[in-house]
């Protein structure tokens, strides 16, 4: 290993990439630094980092060497991200390439450091899938990777309906968090009533409800609990499937909820008065798709209503999660702007009648996750222990981010099978399914 110190030749070297003076403080595994003060620090406890950023330039690498726990960020890793993004975009640096010369120099400089060789292993939490893309066993091993981690680990996050969704935020600022009186909870509520009323679940006891990819059964459980519906719930979890009957006795609901471990693809009921799915359409794939939609319409009566809540981008690339999302949380998600989805779902014999954006609702959203998430994190880390910790870390920040600065979306899109007569909607949109800020 050379005597000069590692950060300042690094932050050199990088200099040209990021169009002047470094928009981080480096501090190395030699314990040097190097960079402007007053900007979130970037520790690299070990020459793996680079080697790792070597092979996997971007994002990807170092998103394994944060896992891994070779890379470090000072202080709030959401603002660091943020300070990052706003950087890269006031600079234009999203197509800088680096120059031969650039290239040998980082080339010297591996040989030096000891960071050449082959690649490191990928961290234990990243998901190696194999299969035909959305074949259903794949998918299923997909849900389980993520959804199955632990019921305890999601109990520590989400709220006490398990609502793995965005939340309707009603009682509270949305540029802030939670209050004394308007919680997590409150909010998921929200939803799942707004769900309801938009499905029509209001009119009276009775009604069946297919929930489809029902997660622990947040809907399933408040549409049978709340508005008396008989409501069939879909999950290919085995651990979400056994927490949803637990809940099910506990509550006395046996004679309204039914749970079943299966795919969409193989639902073969007679049609429902209503159907919802929330936020599973994104894990169906760009080419099955299709197949989900008309499953949609296929499982509702005529006139019956149809609600999907969905996040979405705009534009024709990036429509995966991004290189971190594929690779430890879900690597065959599918988002694309809602116009396109609502040709799917049109092209699927549903007629459109309401699209209520709620991007800045999931901020606030993933905002109060992060507060129980670091409120429970002792807890979490002798559940899960620290890699899982660190994806989580990474996970939240990154979502809060995106929904932040609009590069992804969410949305409630509700939908009618038609009959021959009139849209049974009623013509002017009901006060309980406006927002709140307009």
């Amino acid at each position: 290993m050379s005597a000069a110190p590692v950060a300042p030749r690094l932050a050199e070297l990088l200099a040209p990439l990021a169009g002047g003076e470094l928009p981080v403080r480096i501090r190395a595994w030699d314990g040097s630094t190097a960079g402007p003060a007053g900007v979130p620090v970037v520790h690299l406890r070990s020459p793996q980092a680079l080697r790792r950023m070597l092979w996997h330039p971007g994002e990807l690498g170092a998103a394994q060497a944060y896992v891994a726990g070779e890379l470090a960020v000072d202080g709030d890793l959401a603002d660091g991200l943020r300070h990052l993004w706003a950087q890269v975009r006031g600079r234009g640096l999203t197509a800088v390439r680096p120059s031969p010369r650039l290239l040998a120099q980082a080339a010297r400089l591996a040989r030096e450091w000891d960071v050449l060789g082959a690649p490191p292993a990928m961290p234990s939490t990243q998901i190696a899938v194999t299969g035909r893309l959305h074949s259903m066993r794949r998918d299923k091993a997909v849900i389980h990777h993520h959804y199955d981690l632990s019921n305890a680990f999601y109990a520590l996050v989400l709220d006490a309906h398990l609502a793995y969704s965005c939340a309707y935020v009603t009682g509270a600022d949305l540029d802030g968090g939670e209050t004394s009186t308007y919680s997590l909870e409150d909010a998921q509520r929200d939803k799942l009533d707004l769900v309801c009323r938009k499905l029509g679940l209001d009119a009276g006891p009775g009604m069946r409800l297919l929930d489809v990819g029902c997660g622990w059964g947040s809907l399933t459980l408040h549409a049978a609990q709340a508005y008396g519906a008989s409501v069939t719930g879909i999950t290919i979890s085995q651990q979400q499937k056994a927490f949803i009957e637990q809940r099910v006795r506990e509550r006395g609901l046996q004679d309204r909820v039914t749970v079943r471990l299966q795919d969409y693809r193989e639902i073969a009921d007679p049609p429902y008065d209503a159907v919802a799915s929330l936020e599973m359409g994104e894990h169906v794939g760009e080419r099955n798709y299709p197949t989900y939609a008309a499953t949609l319409a296929r499982c509702v009566r005529a006139d019956g209503r149809v609600l999907i809540q969905q996040m979405s981008r705009s534009g024709r690339r990036n429509r995966g999660g991004g290189p971190f999302i594929e690779a430890f949380i879900a690597p065959d998600m599918t988002m694309r702007p809602v116009g396109e989805t609502v040709n799917h779902l049109e092209s699927a014999g549903l007629e459109v009648r309401d699209v209520h954006a709620l991007r800045e609702h999931y901020a606030w959203t993933v905002r109060a996750w992060q507060t129980r998430f670091d409120r429970n994190r002792e807890r979490i880390l002798d559940l899960v222990g620290a890699e899982v910790v660190r994806v989580w870390e990474l996970y939240l920040a990154g979502g809060l981010l995106s929904f932040e600065q609009g590069r992804m979306g969410v949305d409630q899109i509700l939908a009618v099978r038609r009959g021959d007569g009139p849209s049974p909607l009623p013509p002017v949109r009901p006060t309980g399914w406006s927002v709140p800020y307009s």
